[in-house]
């Protein structure tokens, strides 16, 4: 499909919100005129010493269709944050005070201050302009579209493994010395394992106009900065500055990654995630852990954002942290899956998580026989239709698969060998698209045969910071479209809700590369997913 039809599909909101926010002075635009200037627009001067908005990010409530959330951080506690609410057409409406949640970060010891506005009560597939601000500083803009109800078209995208592309870490090049005459000067470079590509998908994204983001962990990498005495606060800032192009104007609704855990913030690591977003997870869960898995529904499909770290084996985070949930996040999802194959309205489950459950990676993490063990049976009992990945930095899709065999890989069977069309009502197809600004790509570093590295145990006795995954090979029959070429992609996915008649939904799905600073995006692999409707007419 078309980038101008998935614009026509979905109403972009970046071209409504630059139409709104432009023309809104105009009667034309504006509808009545209204005495003096819009509320929404003023932009009076900040005061120096206060700190501006910055990182405006925006994330759906429980029900995407009512609910949004908007967030910005600030480096210092600030007065009266609050969001002023409106419509294209009908002017300012309610201003909504913002909570404030604080955390100190472990390294730093430097204070965090989040501000959250949580907007109710609103209209269904509505386009509304805010402006955020607190006292003292000037108000910063931007628009959201709200989820739509009932079997509709939209478009969504994903990629995990970004990475903040600001040049903090000092170096001298040539390495080996000061600065001096003799010609080595400082070289300023990423401490944050982002690239040019980190800060391009950015305006990629914005080129396909999603309704929202999905984002498969390793956000920013703030743990791998800490690793080198870097500032974990500002690699978050980073992230939320530079990607603000874009989460002003939609979701990006995040899962956690070991890149999220950072040692000495909480008990998990992940204080400075829970801080940074508001996000719908369940009630009831225990402060530790809120946030760290939750769902929300978007037309008839349901997205199931996953913590995969407590079930996976491997040891790749700041602390080694499996099993903390005590299997309450497995029987949560059994729960959230069941009760959405037994919902009437919804066609769709679409899982997003970052340690894959399938890789072609000759030297990388590989699968986990973890995943595969607690989460396999129930993506195939449940009729799970694809599953989101990241933690590889490269691009891969399997075939559809049900079940698994029984060997030491617990290796997923595919139930068809068409990779242009798969059936998920027969199988779930899982995708890494860990590609989306890491500059450790690995896409030239995958098995040429049908074959794949399964992590099913770790050593003994640590090596450095780390113990050592324990892998077995194994064929891979599941395997169906590689990207060994590009080093950055995200995927775009398109809703097709099909009509009852025919009995048939779909999603078209097209992986890109993009290049430069404009996002210019080139088709790399486009496929079908399609699945029977709840009312089809038989």
């Amino acid at each position: 499909m078309s980038i101008a039809r998935r614009s026509l599909l979905t109403g972009s909101t970046a071209a409504v919100a630059a139409g709104a926010l432009g023309t809104a002075g105009s009667a034309e635009a504006a509808g009545p005129a209204r005495p003096g200037p819009d509320p929404l627009l003023a932009r009076t001067p900040g005061r120096l010493g206060v700190p501006g908005v910055t990182g405006l990010h925006l994330q759906f409530g429980a029900d995407p269709a009512t609910e949004m959330t908007v967030s910005w951080i600030s480096p210092c506690s600030v007065r009266r944050p609050q969001v002023r609410l409106g419509t294209h057409d009908g002017g300012a409406g309610s201003v909504v005070d913002a909570e404030t949640r604080t955390y100190r970060d472990g390294l730093s010891r430097e204070e965090v201050y989040v501000h959250h506005a949580r907007l109710t009560g609103l209209r269904p597939d509505t386009t509304y302009l805010y402006s955020a601000g607190h006292d003292g500083t000037a108000p910063e803009t931007g628009a959201f579209t709200t989820a739509p109800r009932g079997r509709t078209a939209f478009t969504f995208t994903s990629f995990g493994d970004q990475g903040a592309p600001n040049l903090r870490r000092v170096v001298t090049w040539p390495a080996g010395g000061a600065p001096s005459p003799s010609g080595r000067f400082p070289l300023y470079t990423s401490s944050q394992a982002g690239s040019p590509a980190a800060a391009d998908i950015v305006a990629a994204v914005e080129r396909v106009g999603p309704l929202f983001n999905l984002v498969n962990g390793d956000l920013c990498y703030a743990s791998a900065a800490g690793l080198f005495g870097q500032d974990r606060v500002a690699t978050w800032a980073d992230w939320f500055i530079g990607n603000s192009r874009s989460t002003r104007l939609r979701p990006w609704m995040p899962c956690v990654g070991n890149g999220e855990n950072e040692k000495g913030n909480g008990p998990l690591g992940l204080t400075g995630y829970q801080t940074y977003f508001t996000l719908p997870g369940p009630s009831g869960t225990a402060p530790e852990t809120r946030g760290l898995w939750y769902a929300f529904t978007v037309g008839a499909v349901r997205f199931i954002s996953l913590a995969n770290d407590d079930v996976a084996i491997q040891d790749t985070g700041d602390t080694y942290v499996r099993g903390y949930s005590g299997g309450a996040q497995r029987q949560w999802l059994e729960r959230e899956l069941k009760a959405a194959r037994g919902n009437a309205g919804i066609d769709w489950i679409v899982v997003f998580m970052h340690h894959p459950m399938i890789s072609s990676s000759r030297s990388g993490s590989g699968s986990d026989v973890g995943i595969r063990t607690a989460w396999g049976p129930l993506f195939d009992a449940y009729g799970v239709d694809l599953v989101l990945c990241g933690h590889e930095h490269y691009y891969e899709r399997s075939l559809p698969v049900r079940g698994a065999m029984p060997n030491e890989a617990r290796t997923p069977v595919p139930v068809s060998t068409r990779t242009d069309v798969a059936d998920t009502g027969k199988g779930t197809v899982h995708m890494i698209i860990g590609g989306g600004g890491n500059f450790a790509t690995t896409q030239d570093d995958l098995f040429q045969e049908p074959k794949g590295r399964v992590v099913v145990d770790l050593a003994k006795e640590a090596e450095g910071r780390h113990r050592k995954a324990i892998f077995v090979t194994e064929d891979a029959p599941w395997r169906a479209v590689q990207d060994r070429v590009h080093t950055h992609g995200f995927a775009a996915f398109d809703v097709d809700p099909g009509d009852h008649r025919t009995g048939r939904t779909r999603i078209h799905v097209t992986y890109y590369t993009f290049d430069g600073p404009y996002g210019d995006l080139t088709p790399v692999d486009t496929f079908t997913l399609e699945r029977p409707r709840k009312d089809a007419r038989h």
